[in-house]
């Protein structure tokens, strides 16, 4: 189970896109993409190049979309993934061209955050809404990829249901067990009775549970906050989980560096404890 990092596609300097997570010294990393111009062969072929001379696998293309996106309880439902009527033809767009760059770049699959999926099935909203993730499934099953949702707006019982209704053989889970508290959506843990066999990357993250009905959480560096991390990862041993860990820290800076080096210190510690 290798350890890496969350990492932005940005193609505008002329070091090797991966030199960050090189300094690390991760063998892997998540290469998150917004900029949906950067959807081209010719970007593909300098990342597989410049993947290759730094010796880092991608494990897949986190995969941002245009237009809004607020996160909070407010606007969120609003702005958020495909479940806003107004975004959604462009955004499935989007993904799809993220589903090419990730065939291109032989990445196993795409992942995004779907938005506040309906918690009422009888919602008549809910039907188009997995309409949409059904038809961008489908593309990243035509093109051999994976269709990955990242935990977050929704319960682990929406996000069961809702992958049981898309029906794809493609479908999986990138987990991020922060979200789910700071969203106030469920424990982690016992998530993973309910959606454990989809789980194929962890975002390590952590957060505390919102105490404001308007905001999230707030995030904190892994093994602060609510995540129990070292009972977290005995139990996706227990279910066979042998994905990546992928260390995701929402600050930039010095601090951000130190805390990312002391996660790594502490994943290793936690993986000794299973």
């Amino acid at each position: 189970m290798d350890i890496g990092v969350i990492h932005l596609l940005d193609t505008s300097s002329k070091d090797n896109i991966f030199k960050v997570v090189s300094e690390y010294s991760f063998p892997v990393c998540q290469l998150c993409g917004w900029d949906t111009a950067l959807c081209t062969p010719e970007v593909a072929e300098r990342v597989v190049k410049e993947a290759r001379e730094a010796n880092v696998r991608v494990c897949a293309v986190w995969a941002g979309v245009p237009g809004p996106g607020v996160w909070n309880f407010v606007e969120g439902p609003i702005t958020l993934g495909l479940v806003p009527e107004q975004y959604r033809e462009e955004r499935i767009k989007a993904l799809k061209g993220w589903a090419d760059f990730a065939s291109w770049i032989g990445a196993p699959a795409i992942i995004t955050h779907c938005g506040f999926i309906p918690e009422n099935m009888t919602d008549p909203e809910y039907p188009k809404v997995v309409d949409a993730i059904r038809e961008v499934a489908e593309y990243c099953e035509s093109k051999g990829i994976g269709f990955w949702f990242e935990t977050g707006q929704e319960t682990p019982i929406v996000l069961l249901r809702t992958i049981e209704r898309v029906g794809t053989s493609n479908l999986g889970i990138n987990m991020d067990p922060a979200n789910l508290i700071l969203y106030g959506k469920g424990n982690p843990v016992d998530a993973l009775d309910t959606i454990g066999p989809y789980v194929r990357n962890i975002h390590v993250k952590d957060g505390l549970y919102p105490t404001n009905g308007d905001r999230l959480g707030e995030e904190v560096r892994a093994g602060e906050g609510k995540v129990n991390y070292p009972v977290f990862m005995r139990k996706l041993k227990e279910i066979g989980f042998t994905g990546e860990y992928i260390i995701e820290r929402e600050i930039s800076g010095e601090e951000q560096r130190k805390d990312i080096l002391q996660t790594t210190s502490d994943l290793k510690m936690w993986m000794q404890e299973e």
